[in-house]
């Protein structure tokens, strides 16, 4: 099999030292181990070859980009073939007058916006690890972000795809042109797939005119709870600011320990808002404060204070592993990531139950998200090597997806499903929905090879 997959693709890593690193994402708590092998492509044809070869010994395909994931959907198995697509790395072509651009998976959110810059362009999709993460992860997790809630998620903006499927076919769907309705929407399928139905090797995207120039404000809460109201008559008010974001308390006070900036340890809540309408951004921002009520509301003075805003609310992740491991000096600290989007009208309810949960379970629970559009991240600090602070960080993860359900929401609002959110998937579906999924992945891939356990359990007769 080694052989085979060498003759296939040149560089292929199989040195146990080095197959560690590519042993999982970022997800805690979720099972992983060193692959088989690595094979680092360079066109679409190397990964055919590959997926082909993989498919002869029945040997199971994991598609990585940056491993930047939160929910385990690019973890390995010990006899899995990883096919890391850094290597392809290359953007193909910006095409300013039909406002796209085509790339293959590898290339990173952050090299795609410069490239797009450079003709007036932009490419909206912002997941918080845009300067890290690739082009082709965030189409397979349907990536969101911060800016979201005006110009919408990876889907959006995803206008044809070369993907390669479980037999080594090379699969060319959807169009460059900007309509089109003609057969199924096969590239939207694969779009939030998570690897589980094809190797997504080249992205076609919609650009978008770069945004008028933009203003900022933060405004201080008494409580999260007032935070939400406030997003709530946002909202209603018919205002569509271009970020509004919202930190709790704890959030708070983790980024303010890990890189001071002189922001308020006492508040219950922040809520982060820009407008980018040029001329009428200072009007808009204005009816955004009037939203805010009572709240103490600041002004960023200039761009530079903006972005000093903008880069506290990128550093959450960071912050929060800093706060696990001070809570928990032992080495043990670990940060469950959490992913629950509800109907803006219940994202009060979300939040009261949010804290509800964590004075129930003693789990200390730093909240963030995208508030203008209901999605939020509650983040669980528990120590790994103590089984009491598992179970009760397993109790609040259950919780908190329960509540969002209960809410009318989803149990993943742009993270994906991976390892850590299927069998809450399945509950979220309902069997019906559950044996579409099944019937869906059991025509592209029937021997159950591409990034298996991924998304969906196979049904009990599968031969996966």
């Amino acid at each position: 099999m080694i052989e085979a997959l060498a003759a296939a693709c040149t560089d292929l890593i199989t040195d146990p030292d080095l197959l560690v690193s590519y042993q999982r994402d970022e997800a805690d708590l979720c099972d992983s181990a060193p692959p088989l092998a690595v094979a680092r492509p360079t066109t679409t044809d190397e990964v055919a070859r590959l997926v082909a070869v993989a498919a002869a010994h029945r040997i199971p395909v994991v598609p990585q980009g940056a491993r930047t994931g939160l929910a385990g959907g690019a973890n390995a198995g010990a006899n899995a073939l990883v096919i890391s697509m850094t290597r392809m790395n290359r953007i193909l072509g910006v095409d300013p007058a039909n406002r796209t651009a085509t790339v293959q998976a590898g290339v990173i959110n952050r090299a795609l916006r410069e490239a797009a810059r450079e003709h007036g362009l932009t490419y909206p999709p912002d997941p918080g690890s845009w300067e890290t993460s690739t082009i082709g992860g965030n189409v397979a997790t349907n990536a969101g972000g911060m800016c979201c809630v005006k110009y919408g998620v990876t889907a959006e903006y995803v206008l044809a795809l070369t993907v390669v499927l479980a037999d080594g076919e090379v699969l060319r769907c959807g169009r460059q042109t900007a309509k089109g309705v003609a057969g199924y929407d096969l590239a939207r399928l694969f779009v939030g797939s998570e690897g589980t139905l094809g190797v997504i090797t080249e992205v076609t995207v919609k650009l978008r005119p770069q945004a008028e120039p933009g203003l900022t404000l933060v405004a201080e809460f008494p409580s999260v709870a007032e935070a939400g109201a406030a997003v709530a008559r946002i909202t209603a008010a018919g205002l569509t600011p271009s970020l509004l974001e919202l930190l709790d308390g704890p959030m708070v006070a983790a980024l303010e320990a890990y890189r001071p900036m002189g922001l308020d340890t006492g508040v219950g809540a922040l809520l982060l808002a820009s407008a980018d309408t040029g001329s009428k951004a200072a009007d808009d921002l204005d009816r955004i404060a009037a939203c805010c009520g009572s709240a103490e509301v600041h002004r960023a003075t200039d761009a530079e204070e903006a972005d000093a805003l903008l880069a506290a609310r990128r550093n959450a992740h960071p912050a929060l592993e800093h706060l696990a491991a001070t809570t928990f000096p032992g080495g043990g600290g670990a940060v469950v990531v959490d992913d629950v989007a509800v109907p803006r009208s219940r994202l009060v309810d979300l939040i009261e139950g949010i804290a509800r949960i964590g004075e129930r379970t003693g789990v200390i629970v730093a909240t963030v998200g995208h508030a203008g559009d209901g999605n939020l991240h509650p983040n669980l600090i528990i120590d790994r090597t103590d089984p009491a602070s598992l179970a009760a960080g397993r109790r609040a993860f259950d919780d908190i997806m329960a509540l969002g359900l209960e809410l009318g929401g989803t149990v993943t609002g742009e993270h994906g499903v991976g390892l850590l959110k299927r069998d809450w998937l399945e509950r979220e579906l309902g069997p019906v929905g559950l044996r579409v999924h099944h019937a869906v992945k059991a025509a592209l891939d029937p021997a159950g090879i591409l990034n298996p356990g991924k998304v969906i359990a196979p049904p009990v007769d599968s031969p996966a």
